[in-house]
């Protein structure tokens, strides 16, 4: 399988990646319109659309099976930057990589701009404690929340389960949450989250268990059958089907989906699957050893809340 590597070491190593697939139209940009963020007094060093588009000609022009998709222009978190969100597509799927413009317009650079200081994961900690809302398993009062922001359509996610479960195995003593982030990639995800919501909300441990059947049966779902798929799911998950359908389909549902996609972005979450242990904000989880995991989470453990 061709890598991703190669796009991503010509500009630079992203440090947080999340991969799917996607049919595209090769060397073509989508016709999406840009989404920026509410900017009371729009930033005069923003890049425009057209910019950052011939930026990515200028780099990956040369490979009519590479295209692109500018999703997001906006002002970073540290002033004088704007971040630019961009997703790269080949025939073997799709990265999002992040860049930071200077406020020259003349230098970028490629990944993620990290919290630091003493307590640098403090602050995403504290949102996150008081923004999740998704099924939970574990003690409430655990010293350690794990958090996950997924999207049950994301391949990287199904691809991360195995380690995730086996975290959560591992550290019973731990607080794990799931949190919808249905990625606009995805021609059924946001339908998916949807049903997990109500899943959750009828059972807990059906809950569990629909997602881990959503994810083997990804293949299989498209975004005609999508309602059929979820609903049989729902109900071999312990769930009724046909009242999670119903619930699915409800306006108020879409809310409660739309303000976990909110609480994600509002700790830099950009791609799936994204995991937070006590705020410490984890990317690439598949490929984190199995060790490395357990050791944050012990760590985050001894921290306390």
């Amino acid at each position: 399988m061709r890598s991703f590597l190669k796009l991503t070491v010509i500009i630079a190593a992203a440090s947080t990646l999340s991969v799917a697939q996607q049919k595209t139209v090769a060397g073509k940009p989508a016709d999406k319109a840009v989404e920026k963020s509410p900017d009371p007094a729009p930033a005069s060093y923003l890049p425009s659309e057209l910019t950052v588009d011939a930026f990515m000609r200028q780099t990956f022009g040369y490979d009519p099976q590479v295209s692109w998709k500018v999703t997001s222009i906006r002002p970073a978190s540290v002033p004088g930057l704007a971040e630019v969100l961009v997703t790269l597509a080949n025939p073997q799927g799709q990265q999002i990589t992040r860049l930071y413009v200077t406020a020259d317009g003349q230098h970028a650079l490629v990944g993620d701009i990290i919290p630091f200081g003493a307590a640098p994961f403090e602050p995403a900690r504290k949102t996150l404690d008081k923004g999740i809302t998704g099924p939970a398993r574990g003690p409430k009062d655990a010293p350690v929340t794990i958090v996950e922001f997924g999207d049950l359509q994301c391949p990287a996610c199904k691809a991360a389960q195995a380690s995730i479960e086996a975290l959560v195995t591992a550290e019973p003593s731990a607080r794990f949450v799931f949190q919808n982030f249905p990625l606009d990639m995805h021609n059924w995800a946001a339908k998916g989250a949807a049903y997990a919501d109500c899943v959750g909300r009828a059972s807990n441990d059906a809950f569990w268990k629909f997602v881990a059947k959503s994810y083997e049966h990804q293949a299989d779902i498209t975004a005609e059958n999508a309602d059929q798929k979820l609903t049989a799911i729902a109900d071999e998950s312990g769930a009724k089907g046909a009242e999670i359908a119903a619930c699915a389909g409800k306006p108020e549902t879409r809310t409660r989906v739309d303000a976990s996609i909110e609480l994600g972005k509002s700790v830099d979450v950009s791609g799936t699957p994204t995991l937070f242990i006590n705020g410490r904000k984890i990317g690439n989880v598949s490929q984190i050893p199995a060790d490395v995991l357990k050791g944050l989470v012990e760590f985050g453990a001894k921290q306390g809340k």
